[in-house]
């Protein structure tokens, strides 16, 4: 027998169905939300993992096209590597919950979310958020949960909650809050420049929602869930722990850690560890292994206390102050546009590359919304950034998720297809790397945009504030710009991205149960004072608009419109026309079903003349028109003329000279190019032309 549990969930059914299947896992919830269905499981390992200092937790989110009732394109025919959306997924979910395990539980667990079939006014991203959660907290996994998650919309200025795909489609805000049962533990928004405080209003009206979803898994729990099971501890002995702080002291951690510069810091760090390596030997051998994790954490409590106590940065910054800021562009010559922005130890270049509209990115995925892309950003994070030596095998998880969050923060200000019909990719490289890159990324893209000349509507800078809490609400630091080991040894990472007008982009990560309204409130208003500072003060004075047009080595792409039925007469049989098109002039050639007309090359005459062939292939010849033609056939009778690929047209040999000739080859061969008038359609409905008659 199996359980079900149902509520009513923004005007849709959830339906929980515990025991139905997945009985061996140690948690499985199989999720039903309209016909969006999802099986969520959580399992762990009956051990720890052996020589780890952290909690090996993997989150999967799966997405079957048969969900939507497709078969995978290519030869193979089955679901390859997990897409962006998945791997995105994959990290929204973990987010939230990965702070609600024990420190120190070092079993390996995953949590599974497969999507099994697609309701698309039901997500099944939601759906798998709290399908996780439920499985969790009803398996016999140690876990502090459960959590709660709701995605928001703003569609004509209204709040709509897990909005359906018409209301996405629409919408202004897409915003995704995680809860506990008291606090906020995860936020990830994109927004078309919402206002602080409407942000700040969107954020806890999801948390209100998630609280009532919250009593609604303590029933699941309480009627469906297992005794948590016990594990085997992980942490630095008592005994080691002492003799460390004793040997080493205080005073010499904090003189160790207290510099702004990390080689410095890593260099002094490392010294420790011989000493506390000699040290043991031979006295405690087995204390050896134990080093890492027990520096790190004597590292962890000397730098919180220094900052929540003592109100001191490791670098000796104020707790508002910036690092030192620089931007530049035109960093390399022949690229379409490009940027560098650094920020103290981080240092972010930016490369923007224009293209044809054809050069967008189509996408293969379950939702139907989402079936291209114009707009790329990819962010590359190389082992050298950090000093570091590893081969380099393609974007990571994180290097997809900072890519994701720049591009978010960035698409409100792009201008429309219309005003700039071009395909845009920036790519950001990080050649240096102290915290925050995502954030120095979204500062360069900007940067390097305007100066390829793409109008954008408003600069776009983001910024990172951290915390670091004590042991009440009311005992916390907000910290303005965190370097990385703030950001190791604080309690979050909380990224925002805006223009003046308002914000596009946040995503906030924490590695505590959760977050009050007045730290939430006091770290978004941290962020626009330090937004406004970096667009004024650092963006403006390097380039203040974007450029009035592209540059030389960009391509150049001019649209006309068509008449629509007249875009077949372009294309011709088999794309026969539009190609000799392309052969004669070199450009690429887009043309939508509405009539749109792009044309993209790099020079302007032979833009120039690929549009003058398309209109002439589409206008309604008229008795007058003035026409340039090759011979292409000759005749006794005349010779045909081919005015555009695919359009041909017929001279009567009284029509080639004013003087009266017997034979057509005697004035005419073929591949002359000539001038030629109208002079409409004969009785065989060819257009007739006359040479002798141009004026």
């Amino acid at each position: 027998m199996y359980k079900s549990f149902s509520m009513d969930l923004a005007g849709r059914t959830l339906t929980v169905e515990v025991g139905r299947v997945a009985a061996q896992a140690n948690g499985a919830a199989f999720m039903h939300y309209g016909d969006t269905v999802v099986l969520s499981t959580a399992t762990a390992s009956d051990k720890p993992r052996e020589g780890i200092d952290f909690f090996p937790l993997s989150v999967e989110y799966e997405e079957k096209l048969y969900a939507v009732g497709k078969i995978p394109g290519g030869f193979i025919k089955r679901e390859g590597k997990a897409s962006d959306n998945a791997i995105l997924t994959s990290r929204v979910i973990d987010r939230p919950m990965r702070p609600l395990f024990p420190k120190d539980y070092r079993n390996d667990v995953t949590l599974n979310n497969l999507v099994m079939c697609v309701d698309q006014d039901c997500s099944p991203e939601l759906t798998a958020m709290l399908g996780s959660a439920i499985a969790t907290a009803i398996s016999d996994i140690p876990f502090d949960g459960p959590t709660a998650s709701t995605m928001v919309g703003m569609v004509d200025g209204e709040f709509v909650f897990n909005p359906t795909s018409s209301q996405r489609e629409k919408s202004t805000l897409s915003l995704t809050v995680a809860s506990t049962r008291d606090k906020v533990i995860m936020i990830e928004a994109g927004a078309n420049e919402l206002p602080e405080d409407k942000m700040i209003e969107a954020i806890f009206a999801a948390h209100d929602l998630n609280r009532k979803i919250i009593e609604f898994i303590d029933t699941i729990v309480a009627e469906c869930g297992k005794p948590k099971h016990d594990y085997v501890k992980c942490d630095t002995p008592d005994e080691l722990w002492k003799d460390m702080v004793s040997f080493i002291t205080p005073e010499a951690m904090e003189e160790a850690v207290f510099t702004d510069v990390k080689q410095v810091r890593e260099a002094n760090i490392r010294e420790i560890k011989d000493k506390l390596t000699a040290r043991y030997e031979e006295t405690n051998p087995d204390w050896i292994p134990l080093l890492d994790e027990a520096v790190y954490k004597f590292q962890k409590k000397t730098v919180r206390k220094m900052i929540l106590k003592d109100k001191k940065r490791p670098d000796g910054r104020d707790i508002t102050q910036i690092r030192h800021l620089a931007a530049e562009v035109d960093i390399l010559p022949r690229t379409h546009g490009s940027a560098m922005f650094t920020r103290g130890q981080t240092q972010v270049l930016t490369i923007t590359t224009l293209g044809a509209l054809a050069e967008i990115q189509k996408l293969d995925g379950i939702d139907e919304n989402e079936t291209s892309k114009r707009y790329m950003h990819h962010y590359n994070f190389p082992s050298y950034s950090v000093g570091e030596t590893k081969p380099s095998r393609g974007p990571g998880r994180r290097e997809i998720g900072h890519g994701a969050l720049a591009e978010r923060a960035l698409i409100p200000v792009l201008p429309t297809e219309e005003e700039f019909p071009y395909a845009i990719r920036t790519v950001s490289e990080v050649l240096e790397s102290n915290g925050s890159t995502s954030q120095g990324s979204i500062c360069a893209s900007t940067l390097s945009l305007m100066a390829a000349g793409v109008p954008i509507k408003r600069m776009v800078a983001g910024i990172s504030v951290g915390l670091v809490t004590g042991e009440s609400d009311d005992d916390y630091i907000i910290l303005t710009d965190i370097q990385g080991l703030e950001d190791f040894f604080g309690d979050m990472d909380f990224k925002v991205a805006g223009t003046h007008k308002g914000i596009t982009a946040i995503q906030m990560d924490i590695k505590i149960h959760g977050l009050t309204r007045e730290i939430i409130e006091k770290a978004i208003y941290r962020t626009k004072e330090a937004r406004t500072y970096i667009l004024d003060d650092i963006m403006s004075p390097c380039i203040s608009v974007p450029r009035p047009e592209v540059g030389p080595y960009s391509p150049k792409i001019v649209q006309i419109k068509i008449d629509p039925t007249k875009i077949g007469d372009v294309v011709g049989q088999r794309g026969k026309t539009i190609n000799a098109i392309i052969d004669q002039t070199g450009v690429k050639i887009d043309i939508t079903d509405d009539g749109a007309v792009s044309v993209c090359g790099v020079d302007s005459d032979s833009i120039q003349k690929a549009i003058k062939i398309i209109q002439t292939i589409v206008t309604d010849f008229e008795e007058g028109q003035i026409f340039e033609g090759k011979v292409v056939s000759i005749k006794e009778f005349g010779a045909f003329l081919e005015f555009a690929p695919g359009k041909e047209g017929m001279v009567h040999i009284s029509k080639i000279s004013k003087d009266r000739i017997d034979r057509v080859e005697d004035v005419l061969t073929l591949g002359d190019v000539v001038k030629v008038v109208c002079l409409g359609k004969d009785k065989m409905g060819r257009i007739s032309f006359s040479m002798k008659d141009v004026k």
